[in-house]
């Protein structure tokens, strides 16, 4: 009998798999450890998949994902998701860092369905990134998009390259923030919107 509901399938180019496989395998050698071992045999695979699916965003057009879902409708107030979890990969050292996004826009005849937002957030973390940019490409991709009244992003992260190495400050959280439009002309709008998220 077919379960019933969601069903969760995962796709992957199978040579770009093994090449990337062979390149774990290499890696785990060079690290001191025995690829042919009990508990290692299949992890130059499970990496190169995970690798694949935390980097799955290269593969996303995220304002096609907008696209997807925009209505015409008269509403002109904020319109926030808040608490967007965020996986991102440092491109500096390749670890992760983790937060969540705080996104806002003031429609301006345009609505979009809203776990669009979040398919646009996750469609540009999932690259190997710094938060600066992606804090800036979220904000332009909506604002490019939907073409509204205003755009604001703030993202909250922790950078294991920052807590598991390096400096080791493991309760440092980096806070960065991009406005456009009513969020960065008019203060009031933009006191909305922190008001909001920090509630």
């Amino acid at each position: 009998m077919e379960p019933l509901g969601y069903q969760k399938i995962d796709q992957y180019d199978e040579r770009c798999v093994a090449a990337l496989a062979e390149h774990y395998k290499a890696i785990l050698q060079l690290l001191g450890e025995d690829p042919g071992r009990e508990g290692l045999l299949k992890s130059p695979e499970r990496i190169a998949k995970a690798m694949l699916f935390c980097t799955g965003g290269y593969d996303q057009d995220p304002e096609a994902l907008l696209r997807e879902a925009v209505f015409h409708e008269d509403y002109k107030q904020m319109v926030v998701v808040k608490d967007i979890e965020i996986y991102s990969m440092c491109e500096h050292h390749m670890m992760p860092f983790i937060g969540k996004a705080h996104v806002a826009y003031i429609p301006n005849g345009t609505i979009v369905g809203l776990s669009k937002l979040a398919r646009v957030v996750d469609a540009y973390a999932r690259r190997l990134q710094v938060q600066e940019r992606l804090t800036k490409q979220i904000k332009d991709c909506i604002q490019h998009t939907l073409n509204p009244l205003g755009v604001a992003v703030v993202i909250e992260a922790q950078h294991l390259c920052m807590s598991m190495r390096g400096v080791q400050k493991q309760n440092a959280i980096t806070t960065t923030s991009d406005f456009t439009g009513a969020f960065m002309k008019d203060p009031k709008t933009r006191e909305e919107f922190l008001h909001i998220i920090n509630r």
